[in-house]
């Protein structure tokens, strides 16, 4: 295990926030949430740092920002249902067009119903687009417990109005 420095968790950070914060928000649907969660994560990050082993820093910190996710969904389970979810037009960093920030934000509405581990099997698959292997040692679950989590919440997104056949209609292809 090499030493990392303070100086290259300054600079993980500030390479990493854009990537996290996308992340987290598709995890919690809304962009201050977001950015809460990953100033906590990186705030746990910071303090075990030198403990990471190079080679799993990614994973390492995927891992705390889901965990840290799941743990705040159980401790605002009733406040998340109420909450409304904010759209990111200001907030968004990186050449961000109209119809990117609608589609980000209708993303998020549809996968805001989904249970918390389920949510962050289709975050981590199809927006980070990491492997059912890494998502399960991310989640710490088996294989077949990250496929069932991805095809119900296929099928929950399609099944979703936002989704539907009917609101493609007017779109060209």
């Amino acid at each position: 295990m090499t030493h990392k420095s303070r100086g290259e968790f300054a600079e993980f950070a500030a390479v990493s926030w854009p990537r996290l914060v996308r992340t987290a928000h598709m995890l919690t649907g809304d962009f201050h949430e977001a950015e809460n969660l990953v100033q906590t994560t990186l705030v746990k990050v910071h303090a075990r740092w030198g403990r990471i082993p190079c080679d799993e820093v990614n994973v390492y910190v995927r891992r705390a920002l889901v965990n840290n996710s799941l743990s705040r969904i159980r401790r605002k389970r009733v406040a998340l249902l109420l909450m409304p979810f904010l759209r990111e037009t200001v907030h968004r960093s990186q050449g961000g067009h109209a119809e990117d920030v609608e589609h980000c934000t209708a993303v998020a509405q549809a996968l805001s119903p989904l249970p918390a581990r389920q949510r962050a099997v289709m975050v981590l698959r199809y927006w980070e687009d990491m492997s059912e292997q890494d998502i399960a040692q991310i989640l710490d679950c088996s294989l077949g417990t990250v496929q069932t989590h991805a095809r119900r919440g296929l099928q929950a997104l399609r099944a979703h109005p936002l989704f539907a056949p009917a609101a493609f209609s007017g779109a060209s292809r």
